[in-house]
């Protein structure tokens, strides 16, 4: 199909760049899954002793079996779906897939004492852990490596900080990345350790089939040994559904990584309207249509953008996946097709904000310029020695001087000079300049 019809910009103006997700999030992905939950599962029920009727598959079996999904491509993509249009159910076209591909005695075997929402639940569950695992956090880390090196490049770099929008105190830039750095190191490590849980228990989450037929068999723990050996944890207690709370912490877990980094991307636009950041020109590149002399910080607002659209459905599948009416409905099945274009909204806005960081230089002149501008901001350091010095009245002096207030160099070293303070103290605050009165700025950054 024309990618210029289609509908989403993710498969169209996009999607070159978020191809890699194709793997993990797309229908023939999807497929691919269910094949080899199906597939692990017939394996798994060959190696166990209380089922005499199923000899356990060799190694060369096996090999064969797996290649089923390990060579799954787009003809057997069609081909499920050529079923399904007959069937009009995806799991059982699934089914007759894999059917076609062994010999007749196994058919009894595939799917056997399942309900679809097995195969479904563990299907997604991988899809979204294998994607964030190996594209995404992957993305996510290149950005923070970026962002570190930005940092111990900048550490020194002085320069205004603003809080409610007005001149606080200095600061580095360099600091100021270290602040993201940190914050997406915890939610990176969170990310990390997070598990997602898996139910393989048959129709309403009793076993009941299962037990039926083979009631010597402890299926709680063949099935907790099944689904580990997939990846994911056991969930043993539930209804037809996995309650998908794990998937909804997962999801929160990237909805609070894009929330940090559209802050970033809020910084960084407010830092180059200011002047103290620039960009680098890019060969051929508009800036606009009318004003040639620009260079517009389109891939922080694409970024922001995008952040804003994943974290719309990742939030309404956090909320939406745990509910459910009595032992299932299908709300859930409609909602987890889209956890993959949440992913791609949110990788989209990951290679944004790498081209971005990797655009971006500092304007020394402006920042030097928007300190000196700014002797005000010494305020807090000459309250704070007035206050060692027993001076009850510090905070009012100073704002009495600086409030709403233009003060120069000058004005501030006059003013301190008439200070009744020690000798020691004097000659530090005199020492001081909004240029660097940054405190234990560059060592911060070192702690990263």
């Amino acid at each position: 199909m024309n990618s210029l019809k289609n509908i989403s910009p993710l498969d169209g103006r996009y999607a070159n760049s978020i191809k890699d997700l194709s793997a993990y999030f797309s229908e023939s992905a999807l497929i691919a899954y269910r094949i080899k939950v199906e597939i692990e599962y017939l394996i798994a029920l060959g190696n166990e002793k209380g089922i005499k009727e199923l000899s356990p598959f060799s190694k060369d079996e096996q090999i064969r079996l797996r290649k089923i999904y390990e060579n799954f491509d787009s003809d057997g993509s069609e081909k499920v779906k050529e079923i399904e249009a007959t069937t009009n159910h995806d799991v059982k076209a699934v089914e007759y897939f894999i059917q076609s591909k062994v010999k007749k005695a196994l058919h009894p075997w595939i799917h056997f004492a399942l309900t679809s929402e097995d195969i479904n639940n563990l299907s997604y569950s991988l899809m979204w852990q294998e994607g964030l695992k190996q594209i995404y956090l992957t993305t996510l880390q290149s950005v923070n490596k970026e962002l570190k090196k930005l940092a111990r490049r900048y550490k020194n770099s002085s320069m205004l900080a603003l809080t409610h929008g007005q001149p606080a105190t200095p600061t580095t830039f360099g600091k100021e990345l270290a602040v993201f750095c940190a914050r997406l190191d915890r939610q990176t490590s969170q990310i990390n350790s997070h598990s997602l849980l898996g139910k393989f228990g048959g129709a309403t989450g009793t076993w009941s089939a299962h037990l039926v037929a083979y009631p010597k068999v402890n299926w709680t723990q063949f099935s907790s040994k099944f689904i580990k050996s997939l990846g994911l944890e056991a969930n043993l207690i539930t209804t037809q559904i996995e309650p998908h709370d794990s998937l909804a912490e997962s999801f929160h877990q990237v909805v609070r990584v894009n929330s940090i980094l559209t802050d970033l991307c809020r910084d960084m636009w407010a830092y180059i309207s200011r002047g103290i950041l620039g960009q680098k020109k890019v060969a051929g590149e508009v800036g606009s249509s009318t004003m040639p002399h620009k260079i517009n910080p389109i891939q922080f607002e694409n970024a922001e953008g995008n952040m804003g659209l994943a974290n719309a459905l990742l939030n309404h599948l956090s909320m939406k996946l745990p509910i459910s009416r009595m032992q299932r409905d299908l709300t859930d099945s409609t909602t987890l097709r889209n956890q993959g274009v949440a992913m791609g909204h949110s990788y989209l806005a990951l290679q944004n904000i790498l081209k971005g960081l990797g655009r971006i230089t500092i304007n020394k002149t402006q920042m030097s310029s928007e300190l000196n501008n700014h002797w005000e901001v010494l305020g807090e350091a000459i309250q704070t020695i007035l206050r060692k010095n027993g001076k009850q009245d510090a905070y009012e002096q100073l704002k009495s001087l600086t409030q709403g207030q233009s003060i120069t160099a000058d004005s501030m070293s006059k003013f301190v000079s008439e200070l009744n303070i020690s000798d020691e103290d004097k000659k530090a605050l005199l020492n001081l300049s909004p240029t660097n009165y940054t405190g234990l700025a560059n060592k911060l950054v070192d702690l990263l």
